[in-house]
């Protein structure tokens, strides 16, 4: 029989329980890291203009014929969204609507050719990313001017940059180098991905392309790839635009709009800015071209049709090389195994027309440039493959970001974080329908100033400022846009009741006919001081 010294126990007794209570505590705590996901690292990839219709996870006649394999390794390890929406569709304001989770009349930045300018000082995601303790940077096509805050680390190309040949701008200052800008700008974000790769801290970093926005020049490894290659018309290439005045009124076709030397490069002007050897190539492409459109010398819808071919073969050249920097970067991230814990993210700042309505360029709320492709893996929280029909935005993104980095998402921010949608649990309450508004007229296309609703079957706008017109679309009779139904006594209802769910929205954002008034006031004061506004330079 054991005799136990009981007094010896009872003195001991506080240290035991304070020794199983702190074993017990360390052992849950183990349990609950184990079932928490580390915060993940974001690899945030941007294109410009890049149209959903030129990216092959999305299917459609271009799949086949100018395929885009890396892209779509985002969409097969997570989710495809088919309705993503930009609430205003045209370079730096959708990327301010980005930064900021807010629409442009709120965040300042209502357009490019204005005189908007993008305050860096309000807060943004990246800053709330600093915030919850990521290394933030940016390298690529920023086109918000001025300097970037909220970022570690930047080397952005000033304003538009060019394609080949780029110059820099970084903490030191503005600097030249050689090369394609597409490859250049991955090879920047290896780098970075290099530098912090080890760190305990997680990272953000946004590899921003200026590709494929206008002129579309090809890079080196792409120049002639797609010559052998007869792309497939849209319907609406030739369209009149009956019913639709504010269409017929646009300066943005393939016909008379694009330019056969600058965007089609048929001239025997060597291109500027390139080197001997790349000149070479260059004129080895594009030299026979020339002359053979010469002896044709095409006219009418021949000539269009020229143009739509060249236009097509020029842009999915500049896509394939953003294809194959996507491909390089998810290729760095498994080879170092940063791809087990990093977000991706492959977005395009707008959708963009490839002929539709015979336009390129974007800015309509008509589908190809509302509509902006978006894909989004994120390992142990998406299933891989998925779909997505839910109605999401641009003004999402940020919201998204700030909550998946455990950050707080200031109130002010008017989208909602996506996290819920990834892990296929839609809220209730997500949204049934997507507001929009377009600022920049007078401008260069003659796009009307416009804003207005979309559900899933249905898009009302209002075109206003020179012009007071409605229309109105039945999604699911006339997918493409052609007719509209505005004031036929068969959409009755469905006009009242769009028209009331337009004014809520407008409500909701705090939108309004004053804002528009002032905006307006604003413009034209800027225009008298500096009637000669360059438009073209802001492309």
């Amino acid at each position: 029989m054991i005799k136990m010294n009981t007094m010896k126990f009872k003195t001991h007794y506080p240290s035991l329980i304070l020794f199983l209570l702190f074993f017990v505590f360390n052992a849950c705590q183990t349990g609950s890291k184990k079932q928490t996901p580390q915060r993940p690292n974001i690899l945030f990839i941007m294109a410009d203009d890049h149209a959903f219709q030129a990216l092959s996870a999305y299917g459609g006649p271009l799949a086949d014929l100018a395929p885009t394999p890396n892209i779509d390794r985002i969409a097969d390890a997570g989710m495809l969204f088919n309705q993503c929406f930009v609430t205003n569709s045209i370079c730096g304001p959708s990327r301010a609507t980005i930064f900021t989770g807010k629409y442009s009349h709120k965040n300042g930045f209502i357009d490019n050719t204005g005189g908007s300018k993008f305050d860096f000082s309000q807060n943004s995601f990246p800053k709330e990313l600093q915030k919850a303790g990521y290394k933030t940077a940016v390298i690529g096509k920023l086109h918000l001017g001025g300097t970037p805050t909220g970022f570690d680390y930047f080397d952005i190309l000033p304003g538009q940059g060019r394609y080949y040949n780029p110059s820099f701008i970084n903490q030191q200052g503005q600097y030249e180098m050689e090369g394609y800008t597409t490859e250049i700008i991955t090879d920047k974000t290896i780098n970075w991905l290099n530098s912090v790769k080890d760190s305990a801290q997680p990272f953000m970093v946004m590899m921003w392309h200026k590709a494929p926005h206008r002129a579309w020049d090809p890079g080196p490894n792409e120049l002639g790839m797609y010559e052998d290659t007869t792309f497939p018309e849209p319907e609406s290439l030739f369209d009149d635009y009956e019913s639709r005045e504010a269409a017929s009124l646009n300066n943005m076709t393939i016909a008379n709009t694009m330019f056969i030397d600058r965007d089609l490069k048929m001239t025997d002007q060597p291109r500027r800015g390139l080197n001997e050897e790349q000149l070479e190539k260059w004129n080895a492409v594009y030299g026979p071209i020339f002359e053979e459109f010469k002896q044709k010398n095409p006219t009418g819808k021949d000539l269009v049709r020229f143009k739509y071919q060249r236009y097509m073969r020029d842009y999915l050249a500049c896509i394939a090389a953003v294809d194959k920097s996507v491909g390089k970067v998810l290729d760095y991230l498994k080879e170092t195994g940063l791809d087990k814990n990093t977000l991706v993210i492959y977005t395009s700042d707008q959708g963009f027309y490839l002929g539709e309505h015979g336009w390129f360029d974007k800015r309509w709320m008509y589908k190809e440039s509302l509509n902006t492709p978006l894909l989004i893996s994120y390992p142990g929280v998406v299933k891989e493959g998925s779909i997505n029909n839910d109605m999401v935005s641009n003004l999402d993104f940020g919201e998204t970001l700030i909550d998946i980095a455990g950050g707080e998402i200031p109130e002010d921010m008017q989208g909602r974080s996506l996290l819920s949608v990834l892990k296929g649990e839609t809220p209730d309450d997500w949204r049934k329908a997507h507001y929009y508004h377009y600022y920049e007229h007078p401008s260069e296309h003659n796009v009307m100033r416009h804003y207005g609703i979309t559900t899933d079957k249905y898009k009302l706008i209002h075109f206003y400022y020179d012009i007071d017109e409605w229309e109105l679309f039945d999604l699911e009779e006339d997918p493409h846009e052609m007719h509209n139904v505005y004031g036929d006594p068969a959409y009755a209802d469905v006009q009242a009741d769009l028209h009331k769910k337009l004014e809520e929205l407008r409500v909701k954002y705090e939108d309004s006919d004053e804002l528009n008034q002032k905006f307006i006031e604003e413009y034209n004061e800027k225009v008298k001081k500096n009637p000669r506004i360059e438009y073209w330079k802001y492309w």
